[in-house]
């Protein structure tokens, strides 16, 4: 059997996967961001993430870019990375899709507070579930880092090891000294500036 993904070579999944994202995510203008910081120019994520070929290319880019850490769970926060997750774990268990090398990885998510009823959850997860497992925190846009930090230390209190966080694209704006601090392992598929005009 191939081994290769039914969305094309790697080279060409991400060369398409840049087109998406700067067509529909990249704005330019006076923004304020969620660190409050102003800038001139903004990322939303969503509409490459629910663009029907988008989101193809953008899951099997996390796939491709998890390959080989053993990764047994990957989430991240609302709303952020859910729109991905959700993906990237369908991809993982349908080898027609994404070729053989892939192991199946589920998923979860972290809330931005408890609920207030049923479960009262922070972590949507089976419970213990993540317990003793590698996973990955994915974040759609990676600015300061305080929001994936925020995943990750709620995967680490459900003893799970955090093998990477991983940004679909970074701001550059601390999140890298943030996790290196923290010795956390971290990794964009992108970097903001590759948007910027020379």
């Amino acid at each position: 059997m191939d081994d290769s993904p039914v969305f094309g070579d790697k080279q060409s999944i991400r060369a398409r996967a840049f087109e998406i994202i700067k067509k529909h995510s990249f704005r330019f203008g006076d923004f304020t961001l969620s660190s409050g910081a102003k800038s001139t120019y903004y990322l939303d994520m969503k509409p490459s993430m629910f663009h029907p070929e988008g989101v193809a290319v953008l899951a099997q880019l996390v796939l491709d870019r998890i390959e080989g850490l053993n990764v047994d769970y990957i989430g991240g926060m609302e709303m952020g990375a859910v729109p991905l997750i959700a993906p990237v774990v369908l991809l993982s268990g349908n080898r027609l899709l994404s070729g053989s090398r892939h192991r199946p990885i589920s998923g979860f998510f972290v809330r931005q507070q408890k609920k207030k009823h049923g479960t009262q959850k922070l972590v949507e997860a089976p419970e213990g579930a993540l317990s003793g497992t590698n996973v990955v925190i994915l974040d759609d846009v990676t600015t300061t880092g305080d929001s994936a930090m925020q995943a990750a230390k709620a995967a680490e209190d459900e003893r799970a090891k955090v093998a990477l966080v991983l940004s679909i694209v970074d701001r550059e704006a601390g999140a890298d000294e943030l996790f290196r601090k923290a010795a956390v392992p971290f990794d964009s598929l992108f970097r903001a500036s590759a948007f910027l005009p020379p």
